[in-house]
């Protein structure tokens, strides 16, 4: 399984993008703080949860707002879980581009997911909480 999408025209000398250069490339990096690192791994640990609580009802991942264009960018879990990770090892997000036609009735926004399992955790605790009080 990989962690990012296969490139179709990876080898191919036909490669509209071969003669492309990203600039990016040239850029100093600059590696992740280590408070920075430590918010990727804690939402990649809340993903996980997100995921198995709202993937068998149907959601297929979670939107978000993009700061640089304004517009919503729909990401399916093994997408999204795949960029940050790439952000984890390069220090830098990856391009992206919005999804081909998404359709937004299957996707949940971050705080939504967030505040699903906060009440799923608090309903399953709820039950917990009266026993130890009696």
């Amino acid at each position: 399984m990989h962690d990012e999408p296969i490139d179709p025209f990876n080898g191919d000398p036909a490669d509209p993008a071969a003669g492309l250069h990203d600039p990016r490339e040239d850029d100093p990096l600059d590696p992740l703080t280590e408070v920075e690192r430590q918010d990727v791994l804690e939402d990649l640990a809340d993903l996980e949860i997100y995921q198995a609580l709202l993937q068998p009802i149907g959601v297929r991942g979670l939107v978000i707002e993009c700061e640089d264009c304004r517009e919503p960018h729909y990401f399916d879990w093994d997408l999204l879980r795949g960029n940050l990770r790439h952000l984890l090892d390069s220090g830098r997000p990856r391009v992206h581009e919005p999804a081909y036609d998404p359709d937004p009735d299957h996707y949940v926004s971050w705080d939504y997911a967030r505040g699903y399992a906060d009440g799923v955790h608090d309903t399953l605790t709820e039950g917990t909480e009266d026993s130890a009080e009696e």
